[in-house]
């Protein structure tokens, strides 16, 4: 799995993680099914928190674009290989967006919960 975290990008570590796993698997790089490493890996793999990584599969979890099945770990579900590339790239346009205007993350998250709702 091609990842990276810039440590030095206005964008927090688990956005940077969590935006890169969602790409990966609406552009087909992941497919449905694809096992993610476990948190720890993963964390010491891109050089973070353990507490990081366990956030971002969190926020993909609560997103429905990934399914812990416990032992068998974290994997990729069929929702979030079908997401287009159009929703990703508004998401990154909206996400630009917001950081130039100062709006903190919980914010931003509740404007599009309201605007979606």
């Amino acid at each position: 799995m091609d990842l990276t975290v810039d440590h030095r990008a206005a964008t927090p570590p688990y956005e940077q993680i969590r935006l890169g796993i969602a790409t990966l698997a609406a552009d087909g790089t992941l497919a449905a099914g694809f096992r993610l490493p476990p948190v720890r890996a993963l964390a010491a793999d891109l050089g973070v928190a353990v507490n990081t990584v366990a956030r971002a599969y969190r926020e993909l979890e609560q997103a429905g674009l990934v399914e812990t099945r416990g032992r068998a770990g974290t994997v990729v579900t069929a929702r979030a290989t079908g997401t287009s590339v159009r929703a990703q790239n508004a998401a990154r346009a909206y996400a630009a967006t917001i950081r130039a205007l100062g709006v903190p993350t919980e914010t931003a998250l509740a404007l599009v919960e309201a605007a979606l709702g």
